[in-house]
């Protein structure tokens, strides 16, 4: 079943869905931290923070820490019109679709190293 799902899958949505379960289980996730569990570059992250994400209805807020514009983390508020369980059930098709390792038990980074 899941060979099929991922034949099916957009990897343009999954992207957004991968994104939205990072921000939720990373601790403090900032620009880096999403850079290193994904290998994507730092523009694609915050090009799905600031426009791909909220299309979906999904809200994010970045909370500001130091004196620097860029210090601090994101939270996710809302996961919008993603349904988080099937996020969550079929994350291994998700990261399968976008050429990352699902991420195990004990660890969140997904980069293909």
């Amino acid at each position: 079943m899941h060979k099929h799902l991922e034949q099916k899958l957009n990897p343009t949505i999954c992207r957004r869905m991968l994104l939205a379960f990072l921000l939720e289980t990373i601790p403090r996730p900032n620009n880096p931290a999403l850079e290193q569990a994904t290998g994507w570059p730092r523009r694609t992250i915050q090009d799905l923070i600031a426009k791909g994400l909220p299309g979906h209805g999904t809200e994010v807020e970045f909370v500001q820490q130091g004196v620097r514009h860029n210090d601090g983390y994101y939270v996710l508020k809302n996961w919008g019109s993603f349904d988080r369980e099937w996020v969550l059930a079929h994350l291994s098709s998700i990261c399968h679709t976008l050429g990352l390792e699902p991420p195990s038990e004990s660890s969140s980074p997904l980069a293909d190293d």
